[in-house]
Parts: C-alpha cells; sequence; structure tokens
C-alpha cells in the first residue's frame, strides 16, 4: 500500500478539551459527554443506554463490566483504559482511537466500526460478532481467540497484530493482509480465506490446518 495514502482518518479534537471532575453517576440514558478530558476515573460496573460521546479523551479510565448499549462514540480517544468485559453491543463508533488499552472480552456485537483505530491494545477474547467494519486498523497488541463471526469487513487493515485462533468463520477476509501477524491457526474455512493476503510461513500453517502436507 502506498504511504501517502491515509489509511484510517484521526478524531477531529477542538483546541483546548474541559478537564473536570468525573461523577460517574452523571451518566444516565441518552446522555451526551462533548469536549471533556476525563482522567484517572472509575467507571466500572455501570450502565447506560444511548450514550453519546462527542470530541473527548479518556486517559486511565476503568470500564470494566460497564454496560453502554446503542452509545455512539465520535472524535473520542481512549488511552491505557481498562475495557475488560464491557458490553458495547449495537453500538456506533466514527474517528476513535484505542491507545494501549485493555479490552478483554469487550462485548463489540452488532456494531458499526468507522475510522477506527485499535494501537498496542489487549482485545483478547473480545467479541466483534455480526459487526460492521469500515477503515479500521489493528495496529500491534493482541486479538488471539477474539470472534469476529459473520462480520463485514471493509478496509481492514492489520500488523504486528497477535491474532492466535481469531474466528473468522463466515467472514470474508478477500483483501486483508495478514502476512505481518502472529498465529497457528485461524477460525476459518477455505472459503472465508479466499483472497486474503498471507505469508509464505503462514501458507504452511494453513495447509497443516486444512489437513495438507508441505513437501519440502
Amino acid at each position: 500500500m502506498p504511504s501517502s495514502k491515509k489509511l484510517v482518518d484521526e478524531p477531529k479534537m477542538p483546541a483546548h478539551l474541559e478537564r473536570v471532575p468525573f461523577d460517574p453517576y452523571e451518566v444516565e440514558d441518552e446522555y451526551e459527554i462533548s469536549g471533556r478530558s476525563i482522567a484517572d476515573a472509575e467507571f466500572s460496573g455501570h450502565s447506560a443506554y444511548r450514550t453519546c460521546f462527542v470530541r473527548s479523551t479518556f486517559t486511565n479510565v476503568a470500564m470494566r463490566g460497564t454496560s453502554l448499549r446503542k452509545a455512539e462514540f465520535t472524535d473520542v480517544v481512549f488511552e491505557r483504559c481498562d475495557l475488560s468485559n464491557a458490553i458495547l453491543q449495537e453500538a456506533s463508533f466514527y474517528r476513535v482511537v484505542f491507545k494501549d488499552c485493555k479490552l478483554i472480552g469487550l462485548d463489540m456485537t452488532d456494531c458499526t466500526l468507522r475510522n477506527v483505530t485499535f494501537i498496542d491494545c489487549n482485545g483478547e477474547y473480545g467479541v466483534f460478532r455480526m459487526t460492521d467494519i469500515k477503515r479500521v486498523k489493528l495496529e500491534g497488541g493482541s486479538f488471539a481467540y477474539s470472534d469476529f463471526f459473520n462480520s463485514n469487513l471493509t478496509e481492514f487493515y492489520l500488523r504486528n497484530t497477535k491474532l492466535e485462533q481469531a474466528q473468522f468463520s463466515q467472514t470474508k477476509l478477500a483483501g486483508v493482509d495478514l502476512s505481518s501477524c502472529e498465529f497457528d491457526s485461524l477460525g476459518a474455512t477455505l472459503q472465508d480465506l479466499r483472497g486474503c493476503i498471507i505469508s509464505p510461513m503462514q501458507a504452511a500453517v494453513f495447509a497443516g490446518q486444512f489437513g495438507m502436507v508441505v513437501k519440502r
């Protein structure tokens, strides 16, 4: 891919973000947070529906087990946050960055992702089933044992990401470059893998996975 091509759009942030103490109990159904810088906060276990987060940053925020169904995140940055086992089903993400975040068991079932970047995140056992993904980049980190079952991948970029036993069943990987990723097996059929880009070493891995023998 040409280096001049901008793969994923970055969040559009205002010149100044207001940093005020964050009270998790202020977040209720259909609540909006806009233009905020939230840091060193505890938001674990809380629940809200159709919340909206706009032009905001979250730094070192614990959101373990939080339920934010049908939430919308637009121009948002998460850095060093813990969203392990958070439930974000049917949420929408537009120009969002997750950097150095803990996303173990994060549930993004049936979400919409547009221009989203994951940098050095631990997304192992994450659930991304039936998710509509367009212009999304996974850079570094691990999404081993994650589940992308029956998802739509368009302009899906992977670089140096661990994908051991990630599930891509009923997800078309045509055009997806897996060559820099690390795995010994993937949950995918030959039909799912048709048209994807792999390294010679990975070709041997897939041959073994499908019962073929590579003669050396």
